[in-house]
């Protein structure tokens, strides 16, 4: 909004010229989001301790998880009005991009809301029926395919996305592209919520991943820039970088109360809603197949689940007795039950979050 109010004013007021710059806009999104969670992180833990809105622990937990129950969660609303608050800002809200981001990020924001409200308010323990959640990421995925089926932002690549390390090569899903589109929210908004285990874990990877998704969006928004690194260029999704920025913004600023020894979890409400702005970034820039490098340790975190679940099952229905492939799943429980501090756990992880950000990085120039 102040984009459209303080940009037309630069006749009158020539510093006001450096609203037209992606880059400022980004820079003054990023930390008015840090600035946000600074100023609101306190506020909205002391509401949640009033209201007595604690985390529950798992009793098949690991045991060094006890002394976390009741800490205040459904944190995720400091990053939430983190990230739209800047965005609505200095984002041009009238691109397609934008408005597609923001709606998703807020959809599954609610739905985790609702998650939260049952388990933490209503005391219900598994929450929101997995079928609900289900059907709501579904939802989702359908607007947002019918969003770009009807916009002219895609029209000459529409059903297609880029494939790393190979140049000038994209596959053409054609009809199955709304399967894929559903997909990538569902399993990556599922991915974040599996992650946010450990203090500190998600919101450090979704910084790095955000700020990855920062350098794609702005060079794929150039025309000069995207025709040297040989990727699609996209009129319009430089927007993004304000989106992302804020984002990294945000998340920092959380990881500030959310660090080892944590002040506050931030529940479905914030795991659902940034799992979902990050598979959408993926969607709208055509990197679907990048975002498996970019959130590897996501990706790491669903599969040691479904890896766990899926032989327990057989070795239950073949031999009688569920056998386990790790200590625990997700992964992180694993690391921790062989013995690593939780802070090691985290930090390893963030390590190697950098490390699959650099390797993303390198995939424009290695082809």
């Amino acid at each position: 909004m102040l984009y459209y109010i303080l940009y037309p004013l630069r006749e009158y007021f020539s510093p006001l010229n450096v609203f037209q710059y992606i880059t400022f806009r980004s820079a003054i999104a990023a930390i008015l989001a840090l600035i946000i969670s600074f100023t609101l992180g306190p506020l909205i833990i002391n509401q949640l301790q009033k209201r007595q809105i604690g985390e529950k622990i798992r009793e098949h937990g690991p045991q060094t998880h006890i002394s976390k129950e009741g800490t205040p969660t459904m944190g995720g609303f400091i990053i939430l009005i983190s990230i739209l608050l800047p965005t609505l800002l200095f984002a041009d809200i009238y691109n397609p991009f934008v408005q597609i981001l923001v709606i998703s990020t807020i959809w599954m924001g609610l739905i985790g809301f609702i998650d939260d409200y049952l388990k933490s308010i209503k005391k219900i323990e598994k929450g929101l029926v997995a079928k609900y959640k289900l059907a709501g990421q579904v939802a989702i995925g359908l607007i947002i395919t019918y969003w770009i089926y009807n916009t002219p932002a895609w029209d000459n690549f529409r059903t297609v996305t880029s494939i790393p390390f190979l140049k000038d090569t994209v596959v053409d899903f054609g009809l199955l592209y709304p399967l894929m589109i559903i997909l990538v929210v569902t399993s990556t908004s599922n991915a974040v919520n599996l992650t946010d285990g450990l203090d500190g874990l998600a919101a450090g990877l979704l910084a790095i991943s955000f700020s990855v998704f920062s350098i794609i969006a702005y060079v794929s928004g150039r025309v000069d820039f995207s025709d040297y690194l040989n990727i699609i260029y996209l009129p319009g999704a430089g927007e993004l970088t304000i989106f992302t920025a804020a984002c990294v913004g945000a998340c920092l600023g959380y990881l500030w109360f959310n660090s080892s020894p944590a002040e506050v979890f931030m529940g479905d409400i914030g795991s659902l809603s940034t799992g979902s702005a990050l598979g959408t970034l993926a969607i709208l820039l055509k990197k679907e197949f990048l975002l498996i490098i970019i959130g590897g340790l996501f990706v790491a975190e669903a599969i040691s689940v479904i890896l766990q679940v899926g032989y327990y099952r057989y070795t239950k229905n073949k031999y009688g007795e569920g056998k386990k492939i790790f200590l625990m799943a997700p992964i992180h429980h694993h690391f921790e039950l062989k013995g690593l501090p939780e802070s090691k756990v985290v930090i390893r992880f963030w390590i190697v979050g950098l490390l699959l950000a650099l390797l993303t990085i390198t995939t424009f120039k290695i082809r």
